[in-house]
């Protein structure tokens, strides 16, 4: 995704309050050889391109002054109560260098498992992204959970799924094979089954 940047020669909490009303955002990037550089986003803009998915997991290619970079969503910052970006921070990248993000997760076939068709479960996802490494070339914009043999009671780890190719995962606390998804089995006929003979209902006399 492609989005336009301005240097921005003015800095501190006044003149980013200046920015916001005249519709601007401010914002910085950083990494690389090259220097942090303050600049300001167009608000209108980066808002709607921070309502799609992509924007915030894929390599995005920046204009600023006629040139384009190559940079990641590090950050974004939000009004408190209102629909207003603050601020946001983007990270250069360079091909040879991996890096280190969150990808989403994207669960399909729910509805064809046996956890829905049989036993009418409930789909709980445990996780809904993954902390990844990668170069920029194999960043992929989200990662596919097939639930189609998912069965009731059942769950799925990390270890069920295969990650794209150039694809590691970053553990979290030393857990490398995380849960991603379980599917929870409440009630249903078996409450029937376990039933003692004694709550039966007494057989009608003989005639």
């Amino acid at each position: 995704m492609q989005f336009n940047a301005t240097p921005r020669s003015v800095q501190g909490t006044s003149a980013s309050r200046r920015l916001r009303r005249a519709s601007r955002v401010p914002a910085i990037v950083y990494g690389g050889k090259e220097q942090p550089v303050n600049i300001e986003l167009d608000h209108n803009e980066i808002f709607h391109a921070l309502r799609k998915e992509k924007f915030h997991a894929s390599i995005l290619d920046m204009q600023l002054e006629g040139k384009s970079q190559q940079v990641l969503l590090r950050s974004v910052q939000w009004h408190p109560f209102k629909q207003i970006v603050m601020h946001l921070d983007f990270q250069r990248v360079s091909a040879g260098q991996a890096l280190h993000t969150k990808v989403p997760l994207h669960f399909i076939n729910a509805e064809v498992s046996p956890a829905v068709k049989i036993s009418a479960a409930i789909i709980s996802h445990v996780l809904t992204d993954l902390d990844i490494s990668c170069l920029p070339a194999n960043l992929p914009e989200f990662i596919e959970v097939d639930l189609s043999n998912l069965v009731g009671g059942g769950s799925m780890h990390l270890a069920d799924i295969t990650l794209p190719s150039g694809v590691t995962h970053v553990p979290h606390r030393g857990d490398t094979n995380p849960v991603l998804v379980t599917a929870i089995v409440k009630g249903g006929a078996s409450d029937d089954a376990d039933a003692k003979p004694e709550d039966a209902a007494p057989a009608a006399p003989a005639a």
